[in-house]
């Protein structure tokens, strides 16, 4: 963490075999954090407000309805505004 202190709820509603691909839907309030992505993950938000910025300094601003995907190795930072609610789908 960087600032705040974000809490996160969730739940993941497929596993694959041998933890390979992982769908669910993720819950977190505000904060502010460091962020790498291990493996692809594909998500569509669906409430709230947050803010993505890559280690080059590309933003991605996240409202409800956005759509974004985070390929293996992005690494950047995560900053939430409003509670977040989100489907995604790693692999």
């Amino acid at each position: 963490m960087i600032e705040g202190e974000s809490r996160t709820s969730g739940i993941v509603l497929h596993k694959g075999p041998e933890g390979q691909s992982e769908t669910g839907i993720w819950i977190c309030t505000p904060g502010y954090w460091n962020c790498h992505v291990t493996r692809d993950e594909f998500c569509h938000f669906l409430l709230g407000r947050c803010t993505y910025t890559h280690e080059s300094g590309d933003v991605i601003e996240i409202t409800p309805d956005t759509t974004a995907f985070f390929p293996q190795d992005w690494k950047g930072t995560c900053r939430v505004h409003e509670t977040i609610r989100k489907v995604y789908m790693i692999r």
